[in-house]
């Protein structure tokens, strides 16, 4: 990685700050608050939505299976450890199935289309959830939970599909790290507020009903005022609509003619660039360790350092409400450092993602040599990494645009379907390793394991990564079998 001076310049910073000529003009014509502010705010509602559907049954089943000390006035089911840990693993088993096939289908049918579709259908599996385990137990819980898993494949693939077409490149990262902040969103209110919600008068199946309801109202607001792209709105100004379309002028083709969905995927394209398959490396590792402290710490900080930060909801909440936070300063930090020209993309793709990687790899090590009469400083570094987590919003998350704004969303579905097996694998060598729950020193190897896994993965990230648009973005487009003209359809 290579940091400039500010206003300094060589070879590549100048050729990159060129090309960005026209896009600082046109963003200074229109720097204010625009429609495609507000397309990005109903993304970060519909990820806030997603997660709290996601994460709901994790603080729910508690209550469902021990109603008597929440509120005795509700079903109580009698579901053994195995049972619950089937029912929160099986919305991965669909989540991980649709991946790949959604980018195709936002492509081909637009982004709005597909997230809209997939989250209104999961909202209302929600509120039938509670129905659904009175008359048929946890079996059809669980076959619910894996259609809702599929719903929401269809998710971060048609979010980084309409992120494309929204976010002028040098806007990209600030705007997508809003966007997807919304997943620390949902898991925030979930935790903080589920535990209350089944301890009132209206019990657990209310986390349900009021979760999916939100859903629903969404979907209702996303309809009537979301669109896929500046094209689809029509409530955009002519002046903020050249201002996207002159920011992405030169990540277009100029002889590109044809509709994007005639392009043909350039699936061995894919796997053969380098860029991208460490793209899905970074992916990867970040899930593995993301994922081994979501479902392992808790019981870490249980057995080892006798503290049970699930029985305080609040606590369970403050890392992400870290990595909420600091996701805002590091996109901060981001925006003033491309707005003065003083760090390349590329650079500030490595840079970020080092952050968001290799600090939460020291301080995974710090967690594993933790004594059991320091808690305190355990869970402040639990939320230090967690928190420094926040900062690949700005690394790789972003990186699938950089690449190839035409396949964006099937970039992130083969990268999301990719690291997502890795969150079901992570969890099962976690209890492969740790076969005596109390022993330091097993958890002291999956802590080095994930630090590992951190190093590795940036490591070949800073050395193989690029955040230029690839030749691949645009393959020959497929001949048509008429000659009659046919007007773009837009996504």
């Amino acid at each position: 990685m290579k940091l400039l001076c500010c206003g300094g310049s060589n070879g590549t910073m100048d050729m990159e700050a060129k090309n960005s000529t026209k896009e600082d003009e046109a963003v200074g014509k229109h720097s204010g608050l625009g429609i495609r502010h507000f397309q990005i705010f109903l993304l970060f509602c519909a990820l806030t939505v997603a997660y709290a559907l996601r994460v709901n049954l994790s603080v729910a089943v508690v209550a469902m299976t021990d109603a008597a000390s929440v509120n005795p006035d509700f079903p109580e089911y009698d579901w053994s450890e195995q049972t619950k840990s089937l029912l929160l693993s099986s919305f991965f088993w669909g989540y991980v199935i649709t991946q790949v096939p959604a980018g195709q289908l936002a492509r081909k049918y637009g982004g709005k289309v597909m997230i809209l579709s997939g989250l209104a259908v999961c909202s209302v599996l929600n509120i039938l959830t509670p129905i659904c385990a009175r008359i048929g137990g946890w079996q059809l819980v669980c076959a619910l939970r894996v259609v809702e898993g599929l719903c929401q494949g269809v998710v971060f693939p048609s979010t980084h599909t309409i992120l494309s077409q929204w976010a002028p490149p040098k806007e990209r990262a600030t705007l997508g790290t809003f966007a997807y902040s919304g997943n620390q969103f949902g898991t925030i209110i979930m935790l903080a507020t589920s535990g209350v919600i089944a301890a009132s008068p209206i019990g657990w199946p209310s986390i349900f009903y009021i979760s999916g309801g939100i859903g629903c109202v969404w979907a209702v607001v996303y309809f009537f005022y979301g669109a896929g792209s500046p094209q689809e709105c029509k409530s955009i100004s002519a002046e903020e609509r050249k201002l996207i379309e002159m920011s992405q002028a030169d990540e277009v083709s100029s002889d590109q003619e044809q509709p994007k969905e005639l392009l043909p995927t350039p699936w061995l394209s894919f796997f053969t660039s380098p860029a991208f398959l460490v793209l899905i490396v970074a992916h990867s590792v970040h899930n593995w360790g993301f994922w081994t402290l979501l479902t392992e710490i808790p019981s870490y900080m249980k057995n080892i350092l006798n503290k049970d930060i699930k029985s305080n909801a609040l606590l369970s909440a403050l890392p992400y409400v870290c990595m909420f936070a600091m996701s805002f300063v590091f996109s901060s930090i981001s925006a003033q450092l491309n707005n003065r020209n003083c760090i390349s993309r590329v650079t500030s793709r490595k840079l970020f993602n080092s952050i968001g990687l290799w600090v939460p790899m020291v301080t995974l090590i710090g967690l594993a040599y933790v004594n059991p009469d320091q808690s305190e400083v355990a869970v402040v570094l639990l939320c230090f990494t967690v928190g420094m987590n926040g900062a690949t919003y700005l690394g790789f998350n972003m990186n699938h645009i950089d690449l190839s704004p035409n396949f964006a969303g099937i970039l992130m579905g083969i990268t999301n379907g990719v690291a997502n097996i890795m969150s079901i694998i992570a969890p099962l060598i976690v209890g492969f390793i740790v076969t005596n729950e109390h022993d330091p020193e097993q958890w002291r190897i999956v802590f080095f394991i994930a630090a590992a896994f951190y190093l590795v993965g940036n490591t070949l990230f800073v050395i193989f990564g690029k955040a230029n648009v690839q030749p691949w973005n645009d393959p020959p487009a497929k001949p048509r079998r008429n000659s009659t003209p046919q007007v773009e359809s837009q996504h």
